[in-house]
């Protein structure tokens, strides 16, 4: 094989690669909840999901800072335009930025180092429906956080709908961690989410247990109530 032949398939398989590395990934967004829930996307947008029902959301490679949630006891007109009790976004059936606590959240960065993405639950926005977020490639971590949060909710979290984590409540740095990396650490709050929900981000520098990586070019399940 001449030295252009050996260069050309070279360049044909790094192209090839570089396609499989940045093609978009799917979530497959499912409600097991015996009521509506109108899940939100960021990006992505929003789509009413009654039971049983299944949303494939493509989301670009490289995409950072991404979320996915539900909401719960929405009213909206025929227009899209309306409000939630839990997971609000915006006024509208289509999310334009993040939802309202308290509200799980499945988060989510893709090949944004390494060639891996990372991905979480987190109860730093409170909780309000119980949620598994899993890769379907079979070899990375399954995360659920599934336990009786808004039942056993303490009082002073407690809201219409949901649980709010405390930062949403007392907005200090003990439960916000505003003052920059090592500020904060675990509180009997952030212990009660913890407890319930062992993987599951608590606070917003509980890290080590709770962050998660997987090869980039994998797709994602998230379900409510599963």
């Amino acid at each position: 094989m001449g030295y252009i032949a050996k260069l050309s398939l070279c360049s044909l398989l790094m192209l090839f690669a570089s396609l499989v590395t940045t093609q978009a990934a799917n979530f497959e967004i499912v409600n097991n909840c015996p009521y509506t829930v109108w899940a939100g996307a960021s990006p992505g947008g929003g789509r009413r999901l009654d039971r049983g029902q299944t949303w494939n959301l493509g989301v670009n490679a490289g995409t950072t800072r991404a979320r996915i949630w539900g909401r719960t006891g929405c009213n909206f007109d025929g227009n899209g335009q309306g409000h939630c009790q839990t997971g609000d976004c915006t006024g509208g059936l289509n999310c334009q930025g993040y939802g309202v606590p308290p509200n799980t959240l499945a988060e989510f960065a893709l090949n944004q180092f390494a060639n891996q993405d990372f991905y979480d639950i987190s109860l730093v926005d409170g909780f309000n429906i119980p949620m598994d977020f899993y890769p379907l490639n079979g070899g990375c971590h399954k995360i659920s956080c599934t336990a009786d949060i808004n039942g056993q909710c303490p009082n002073e979290l407690r809201a219409t709908g949901g649980c709010n984590n405390p930062c949403t409540v007392f907005k200090t740095n003990e439960y916000c961690c505003t003052n920059g990396q090592g500020s904060c650490g675990a509180t009997n709050y952030s212990r009660f989410f913890k407890d319930r929900c062992p993987d599951a981000y608590s606070y917003p520098q509980d890290d080590k247990t709770s962050l998660f990586a997987c090869p980039a070019g994998s797709n994602y399940k998230v379900v409510f109530c599963p």
